[in-house]
């Protein structure tokens, strides 16, 4: 066969008489093979092949012309999305900055032309580049932003500092020194809106100037600030020995010239925590939290000896813990004093509050009995020692 032929002509295929008008094939195989020749050919050269292959049967066996030749794409991967979503997402924060800013040179532009003298965005003229100034709030966020950013920054590399730990555990151990020192403040003055007594509903007197009679038990009763407590009698007026009677309710502080019980013409007085430390034993330490909150005409109630004597408030004093000569003064009526420390948790003055007996007939009250009470003493109780005080010595 010649390279210029491009239609060969097999051997068992007749040749094509010249002048006919189709081709005469004689036999359906030699139809077959010329049509696969035909179909070769044209395979060939949609691949580029501009010769038919030696074996043309075999060739249409091994190809099939309905298969997909193109490669499939790979998926995107997850840096791939981040990209494309980061690229939108500039795209659009780009197109709405110049679409806002466009509107908003054309407002100001109508707002020149209207009123040419009035100005805008913080009192420059509307001309100007808006972005250039700022309005009075926007300065003020502004400064707010950075001063909020200069202290988280500061904060943050104070974390990181190889002081931070030292100078937090020193804050620590100076916040509980400082609760340990002065608890008693607080808890005084919360104690003070808070009853720091029990009343039994038995001890509320209808009737100051009834003559009833009570148990054998020792206590005092204050209605007004809601204090029923159990009183100690004829103890010493030494500070252990008042403080040890202060832990379990109210002490009499017994001094010459005013040594006096219940019933008796003299002056009983008669001594309470307002407040104390929060380590210190007791369940009476805020007994007295709210005494100053007494007044002239209050009745104050003391249980003794199974009869009930009724006291009515006359007067209030602070006096200095040295001034205990305040306490001792001739009388021809009962008296009763109650004292406590004041301010509230502190041990600074000392708060009197005097009372004189209503009921029963206070002329009908027996003498003062004779001195018997211990060695005079130089200063009025009070509150047991803060921790600066034990750690250093009282003053």
């Amino acid at each position: 066969m010649k390279p210029n032929d491009v239609n060969p002509t097999p051997a068992n295929v007749s040749p094509i008489t010249v002048g006919s008008s189709e081709p005469t094939l004689t036999s359906p195989d030699q139809q077959q093979a010329a049509a696969n020749i035909v179909r070769n050919q044209i395979e060939n050269l949609y691949a580029g092949n501009t010769q038919a292959t030696a074996e043309p049967s075999q060739a249409i066996e091994d190809v099939n012309p309905y298969d997909r030749t193109h490669t499939v794409n790979p998926q995107p991967t997850a840096d791939q999305w981040k990209q494309y979503h980061s690229a939108w997402q500039t795209y659009y924060q780009k197109y709405y900055e110049g679409y806002y800013t466009h509107h908003l040179k054309q407002i100001t532009a109508q707002q020149t032309a209207t009123n040419p003298n009035q100005h805008y965005f913080g009192g420059q003229p509307a001309e100007e580049p808006a972005t250039e100034t700022l309005s009075k709030d926007e300065a003020l966020f502004d400064l707010r932003q950075k001063l909020l950013s200069k202290v988280q920054a500061s904060a943050k590399k104070a974390r990181k500092s190889r002081h931070f730990v030292p100078i937090t555990s020193a804050i620590i151990v100076m916040l509980i020194f400082g609760f340990l020192q002065y608890n008693r403040i607080i808890i005084a003055n919360v104690m003070a809106y808070v009853s720091p007594g029990s009343i039994d509903p038995q001890n509320i007197v209808i009737d100051p100037s009834t003559d009833i009679s009570v148990g054998p038990d020792p206590r005092l009763i204050i209605p007004k600030i809601n204090v029923d407590v159990p009183v100690s009698y004829d103890i010493g007026n030494d500070y252990a020995s008042q403080m040890k009677a202060m832990a379990v309710g109210v002490a009499q502080f017994a001094i010459p010239g005013a040594d006096s019980h219940p019933g008796q013409v003299g002056n009983t007085v008669i001594a309470g925590h307002s407040s104390n430390d929060l380590l210190d034993s007791g369940d009476y330490k805020f007994i007295f939290a709210q005494l100053d909150k007494l007044t002239v005409g209050d009745s104050i109630y003391a249980n003794y000896h199974g009869k009930r004597y009724t006291y009515t408030v006359t007067g209030k004093s602070v006096v200095e813990p040295t001034d205990v000569n305040k306490l001792v003064y001739p009388t021809t009526k009962p008296i009763m004093t109650l004292l406590t420390c004041t301010p509230l948790g502190t041990a600074l003055h000392r708060l009197l509050i005097t009372a004189e007996q209503v009921s029963p007939d206070p002329t009908k009250s027996t003498a003062a009995p004779a001195t018997n009470a211990a060695a005079p003493t130089t200063v009025i109780p009070g509150n047991s020692p803060t921790l600066l005080e034990r750690l250093f010595g009282q003053k």
